[in-house]
């Protein structure tokens, strides 16, 4: 860099219109290089340049495309992808308050603090960086650009109520895809759009967002970074999202950063909340109005000086701390962490040959996580590379690539398939754009890039199909316009034919009415019936298709009832985290129509599983994503299956450690003297909902679901209930009395402690009479001792000893009987005589 190079900050909200001023400042340079940090945002600006300049002048750069003509002038690159030899006269770095991400930050503080272009060299970013940037750049020259548009507040609005051209903004995958299933139902379709979207799907996605086709765009925060589309309003459906080490509340300036996105140019824009987002409290809505946020006062930063000598001496200078104030070393990043794990492979350690080897294990270690595997599975694949590059050819073998790339080179399946396929497939994509790791680098980029674009294509049909159904949509609407065909059938639903009484519609179920069905007369009036009733279940197939979630009502038999009468059933045998439901009735009707009612139908359930069933929901979801310790996943496992109780007695817990105990307990598991149970599932409503579902799952069991009534701390039992029945409902069968899980830990504490309560102290403790105590602690292992006699009896834990068996005689079929008989009678042993059952 020159003497007379110029640093320059510009600071600013969003729709400030700093990356176009980037840009157009690029291409007034002999060359230049901007760094921007998403792929989706750098394709876009990539396109922006070759509009501009043509093919030939322009480069991308990102970790999985590499489009790099010899010609080329200016270069469009993730941060993490620009090239740190490559001399530029303009350099610029899009969003730079990304310093601060735990897990990219420090690239962007590297950047900000190293990468310059010969004649300029442009930071953009927010306005909380200004502090840092007079920190770290005493020199450079600071200005402010102000917002061309207004953003307001607007308050919290039904999702079907929101206005057209809105974005909705969710922070997981499951929830985008419920909005967007709303939103196909109620408002014609919705386009999504997620980080995990590869360029080509997200730009379909896009399109048919900008084009018109729908009014809606339900997207993760990947909007909030740069991607411009015409939103007038922002709607957050949630604001706590996870960062990559847990969750948490978004902060004002990031709410900002994504509600930035509405009201592009001189168009004002408006964001505030829907579904169920907690509402912003007056203090945060002023700072995202008037754009005030707290400035940041440290950034993440690595040592750039590393040394590749040894692995040792390359973990030594990435623990380095920084000398300069402002800077907090990176902690926790996948790649060191990568390279500690395999620092401990002496077989792999073997093969590094100098500073060399050194260097080639680092960048093997620096393989992005696109899978979002736990870190030994990605450990394992990073050493596996590894090994292959540090020995032989020092290559990946062809054979292995083109296997693992065939595999994911199919574009059936639903749309987690596809996405975790896309996301597979990104590694080898990275992968093919290292040129020193495979043989015919160029034809791996395009065989990667041929089966992304298959994939990504498949997976926005998928998308597209399954969130914009016109045919359905259309279908719904008419059914609504069709009310004056309803004739024939009452308000009770009492179906008459020409004055004839021919049977009940009870909800989508035809009853006909036995008297009317003799007979050729009886089978025209059943055909005219159908032909009446067609309308009307049309009618209530929309209805329920267009119902809101407080128009279910769950039954405890398991049925599923809607404006009085029931319209589906629950599916015997199906898991209690994922049941399904099919209709009752309707089968006369169209394929359509049942299916938009159908999936209606399960989306509430889900939903409904999702709320109700919310601890042991999470507590699948941590043991599915590897996010418990291994001694505590197997415990873990058995309560997902056993609907989140079991019988402390019968399961081993000796060899789970202490800290995997507090694990558990973090995430809602109590181990109890007598239950191992989540607190959380003993709330009335979770205890119902948990138990009808339970019941559904075990179709053989007696017809009548145990329910008790909310706050019950014990129930007398009308008949014998075994363990699964109780425990689902939040309840323990001792004899004929069922008692709470947590009231059984609150007696077995009471007696457990010094000193022990009377006995009429611990029946008012499970609510029962003194009467009943016996029984109920015996089922639970206690029985009545006296230390001394005379002494009161007190309760303790343990089963009676029993009498060493009495020695049985010899069958009379073996050799020792055979002996025995030729003893004189007087010397025989006795025989026992059996008793009568």
């Amino acid at each position: 860099m020159s003497a007379r190079a110029r640093v320059k900050a510009v600071l600013g909200p969003t729709n400030t219109g700093k990356t176009h001023l980037a840009i157009e400042r690029m291409l007034g340079h002999v060359s230049g290089m901007i760094g921007l940090p998403l792929r989706l945002l750098a394709r876009e600006v990539y396109d922006k340049v070759v509009a501009a300049k043509g093919e030939a002048a322009a480069a991308l750069i990102t970790g999985e495309e590499k489009i790099v003509p010899e010609t080329a002038r200016y270069f469009v690159c993730t941060v993490e992808s620009m090239p740190l030899d490559k001399a530029v006269e303009f350099v610029a770095i899009d969003e730079i308050q990304v310093a601060t991400d735990l897990d990219r930050g420090h690239v962007f503080t590297d950047r900000i603090l190293n990468q310059r272009g010969f004649g300029e060299t442009m930071l953009l970013g927010a306005e909380t960086m200004r502090p840092m940037i007079r920190k770290l750049l005493p020199e450079a020259e600071v200005s402010r650009r102000e917002r061309m548009s207004t953003l307001n507040y607007s308050g919290h609005r039904k999702i079907t109520k929101l206005p057209k051209r809105s974005a909705l903004v969710a922070f997981s995958a499951e929830e985008v895809y419920a909005i967007a299933e709303l939103l196909r139902r109620h408002r014609g379709g919705a386009a999504v759009v997620m980080g995990a979207l590869s360029p080509r799907t997200r730009n379909a996605q896009v399109e048919l967002y900008q084009s018109g086709e729908v009014d809606f765009l339900v997207a993760t925060d990947a909007i909030g970074m740069g991607l411009n589309m015409d939103v007038d309003h922002v709607a957050f459906a949630s604001r706590r999202k996870f960062d990559g080490h847990s969750w948490r509340d978004l902060r004002a300036d990031e709410i900002a950063q994504i509600a930035g996105r509405a009201g592009r140019y001189t168009r004002d824009g408006a964001f505030g909340e829907t579904g169920e987002c907690a509402p912003f409290d007056e203090d945060l809505i002023e700072r995202v109005e008037a754009h005030e946020f707290e400035s940041v006062v440290a950034v993440q930063w690595r040592n750039e000086k590393l040394n590749f000598e040894s692995v040792e001496r390359l973990i030594a200078t990435l623990a380095q701390p920084p000398e300069q104030p402002g800077l907090i070393r990176v902690r926790g990043a996948d790649d060191e962490g990568v390279l500690l794990r395999l620092a401990g492979d002496d077989d792999l350690m073997d093969r590094i040959n100098g500073q060399a080897g050194v260097r080639r294990l680092w960048e093997a270690c620096q393989l992005p996580d696109f899978r979002k595997a736990t870190p030994d599975e990605h450990a394992t694949l990073v050493g596996r590379i590894a090994n292959y590059i540090l020995s032989g050819k020092g290559r990946i073998p062809a054979e292995w690539a083109e296997a693992e790339v065939e595999k994911l080179n199919r574009p059936d399946g639903d749309l987690d398939a596809l996405q975790a396929r896309l996301a597979h497939v990104r590694t080898w994509t990275y992968a093919a754009n290292r040129a020193d790791w495979l043989e015919d680098a160029d034809y791996w980029r395009g065989r990667t890039r041929e089966v992304e674009d298959r994939l990504s294509d498949a997976l926005h049909a998928a998308l597209t199909q399954r969130f914009i159904d016109r045919r359905t949509s259309a279908l719904l609407k008419g059914l609504k316009r069709e009310e004056a065909m309803l004739a024939g059938v009452s308000e009770e639903g009492e179906v008459t034919v020409e004055g004839h009484f021919v049977g009940q519609l009870d909800g989508l179920d035809f009853k006909p009415d036995p008297r009317a069905t003799g007979g050729v007369e009886g089978r025209a009036l059943r055909n005219a019936a159908m032909r009446a009733l067609r309308p009307e279940v049309s009618r209530r197939l929309a209805r329920i298709a267009a119902a809101s979630d407080s128009d279910f009502t769950l039954l405890r038999d398991g049925r599923v009832r809607v404006d009085g009468a029931v319209v589906a059933r629950l599916t015997p045998k199906q898991s209690v985290l994922k049941p399904r439901l099919e209709l009752v009735g309707g089968a006369d009707a169209g394929a359509l129509e049942r299916s938009a009612a159908h999936e209606r139908l399960e989306l509430w359930l889900a939903q409904t599983v999702a709320h109700d069933l919310r601890p042991l929901v999470q507590l699948e979801a941590a043991w599915r994503d590897g996010k418990l310790p291994a001694d505590a996943r197997g415990l873990a496992f058995r309560l997902i299956e056993n609907a989140g109780a079991l019988d402390r007695a019968k399961e081993d817990i000796e060899h789970i450690s202490a800290a995997s105990l507090s694990a558990l307990a973090k995430a809602g598991v109590r181990v109890g003297r007598h239950t191992i149970f989540m607190s959380g599932l003993l709330k009335p409503r979770a205890a119902q909902t948990l138990a009808i579902l339970w019941h559904a799952a075990h179709p053989g069991e007696p017809r009548s679901v145990f329910v008790a009534r909310p706050g019950a701390l014990s129930v007398q039992l009308d008949r014998h209930r075994h363990w699964g029945e109780c425990a689902a409902a939040g309840y323990r069968a001792c004899g004929r009395v069922a008692v709470r899980f947590d009231i059984i830990e609150r007696l077995a504490d009471a007696i457990a402690a010094a000193p022990l309560p009377p006995d009429g102290a611990l029946a008012r403790i499970v609510g029962r009479p003194v009467r009943e105590l016996p029984v109920i602690l015996g089922s639970l292992g206690y029985r009545q001792v006296q230390a001394q006699e005379g002494a009161p009896a007190h309760w303790v834990l343990g089963q009676r000893q029993r009498k060493p068996p009495r020695p049985r005689p010899p069958s009379p079929d073996n050799a020792f009987a055979a002996l025995a008989n030729l003893l004189p009678a007087s010397e025989q042993p006795p025989r026992r005589r059996r008793r009568r059952a």
